[in-house]
């Protein structure tokens, strides 16, 4: 079964990571690590974000929503 993903906790991660990355001050080791850890929590959050979008397009399906789209800006 796939683990859950909190995305705005990991977003907030990743953020850190960059800002750590983007600071200079890490060594080599140190800074691949969290390379490393930046790449698994990027594929974490694509892999949920495209189940929500497999379940939007379901349920949009499943009840008939998807036929005609509706424009959001309706001037007539």
């Amino acid at each position: 079964m796939a683990k859950k993903v909190d995305l705005e906790k990991s977003l907030a991660e990743l953020e850190a990571l960059v800002g750590e990355l983007e600071s200079g001050e890490l060594g080599l080791d140190a800074a691949m690590k969290k390379f490393e850890r930046g790449v698994a929590l990027t594929r974490d959050c694509q892999t949920a974000l495209t189940s929500a979008e497999q379940r939007v397009s379901v349920l949009l399906a499943e009840s008939g929503l998807d036929d005609d789209p509706v424009p959001l800006d309706n001037d007539d």
